[in-house]
């Protein structure tokens, strides 16, 4: 189906990748959008606010057209897992992933620039198990880079993906952006 084109409020190559992978036209600004938690938020009202940010500021930039902000966090256990600070943060994660379930929240904001913005503000949850991983599969892991800018420090979609046994839900939510919760959000924006 015809889609309307999207400015994609981030510079996230995985969201990219989703979006033409859908052959959804988009163009990209990043928003420089603080993305400090509040002590008082929950997963799921952090990463809506953050897209939201994401989006209004984008909006304001361009002053016309569909934006959309996107924002994505890994619980496990009640801890809010973002982007690994170093490789021994990244390690802590994995650590903390091992073994168990886990969710990934994204937040997805969209909003109509114009002379008065209108919003659409939700989020997608897709529970997630690691195997049993060994400290050496961990090493490797975080050895490879590909922990170092993604939530939780894994890709799904890429050599992460060797160790999740299972999911629970829209598997491009744990890539970073449920393309089909912004589809809906398109048709009733």
């Amino acid at each position: 189906m015809l889609k309307e084109k999207l400015t994609l409020a981030s510079k996230s190559p995985r969201r990219a990748e989703i979006l033409r992978a859908v052959a959804w036209p988009f163009t990209q600004m990043a928003s420089g959008a603080d993305e400090t938690r509040h002590e008082s938020e929950d997963a799921s009202v952090y990463v809506q606010r953050l897209a939201q940010m994401k989006a209004e500021t984008v909006a304001r930039q361009t002053g016309e057209g569909l934006v959309l902000g996107a924002d994505t966090v890994v619980v496990v256990e009640g801890e809010i897992l973002g982007q690994p600070r170093d490789e021994e943060d990244a390690r802590r994660m994995l650590r903390l992933l091992n073994n168990k379930w886990h969710e990934v929240v994204t937040g997805v904001a969209l909003v109509r620039a114009g002379e008065t913005l209108r919003m659409l503000v939700d989020h997608e949850s897709t529970r997630v198990r690691f195997c049993k991983m060994s400290g050496e599969e961990i090493d490797w892991y975080v050895s490879t880079g590909e922990p170092r800018d993604k939530a939780g420090a894994y890709a799904i979609q890429g050599q992460g993906g060797i160790f999740i046994e299972e999911i629970k839900g829209d598997y491009f939510n744990i890539v970073g952006l449920p393309v089909r919760l912004v589809y809906e959000l398109s048709r009733r924006i």
